[in-house]
């Protein structure tokens, strides 16, 4: 595999009990690219975005991060599912920001960063606390950093889980519809700390809605539906000329 391929899926499956949510699905993701996702709900983006982090764990095929098969390893044809403490092993490499902010209520939002590294990488609180200050200030919330979830914005709030993402320095960045939640005024905030990151060299794959980040941040976009690729090129090509008549309908009506 190429070093320059940070995820690579090859022929992968996964099903809900009679369900089949993904059904085979191939691609790859360079290093340092943003890497969209965007299709219809149900379709199978945010599923395949939880599979990359063994979050959800595949029928068929093989999925890898930089050159790491994801959840097993292989003997000879054969695969054996990696135990707990492995699969958190692999898992540190990879940040993951949700729909929800998912931060814990009972600490700030500078406990809320310093947790994972303290708890998983066996950082000092000192160390730990002046880097989620640097991240902090990094996503605009330099002065928010004693305030409590509760006392934060949607927006802010899922700043903040952004920063905690970054604060075990992973190589890949996930995002699941990130702004899916918030009230449209809060959305650019959110957007802007993505596109830094992208600017800084991040590999990130985004599930996401917003046609107008993908369109100027995004180096590769895949439209999915009904659990296929149905149509992958630049960002650019697929939203200004998309060539699949699905794909067409889909954006008639998004954009």
């Amino acid at each position: 595999m190429s070093e320059q391929v940070m995820v690579k899926a090859e022929n992968v499956h996964k099903s809900f009990g009679h369900v089949q949510v993904l059904q085979g699905i191939d691609l790859e993701v360079r290093k340092g690219e943003v890497f969209c996702l965007i299709g219809p709900s149900g379709s199978g983006k945010s599923t395949f975005l939880r599979c990359i982090n063994h979050l959800e764990k595949i029928n068929a095929g093989r999925l890898y991060v930089d050159g790491q098969l994801v959840g097993y390893r292989q003997q000879g044809d054969k695969l054996y599912e990696l135990r707990d403490r492995e699969v958190a092993a692999q898992r540190r490499d990879i940040g993951m920001v949700f729909q929800r902010f998912n931060l814990f209520p009972h600490m700030t939002a500078a406990e809320n960063v310093m947790e994972a590294p303290v708890q998983v990488k066996k950082t000092s609180k000192s160390q730990a606390r002046e880097r989620a200050r640097e991240l902090l200030e990094r996503v605009g919330l330099a002065d928010k950093a004693d305030n409590y979830p509760s006392q934060l914005s949607g927006g802010q709030q899922q700043r903040v889980a952004i920063a905690r993402a970054l604060a075990m320095d992973p190589k890949l960045m996930l995002f699941d519809e990130p702004t899916s939640a918030l009230d449209p005024e809060l959305v650019g905030d959110v957007l802007d700390v993505m596109r830094d990151l992208a600017e800084s060299g991040m590999t990130m794959v985004v599930v996401t809605h917003e046609m107008g980040f993908a369109r100027e941040v995004g180096d590769s976009l895949v439209f999915m539906d009904g659990g296929v690729v149905v149509e992958s090129g630049h960002p650019r090509d697929v939203l200004t000329d998309p060539q699949h008549e699905r794909t067409q309908s889909f954006l008639s009506k998004v954009l």
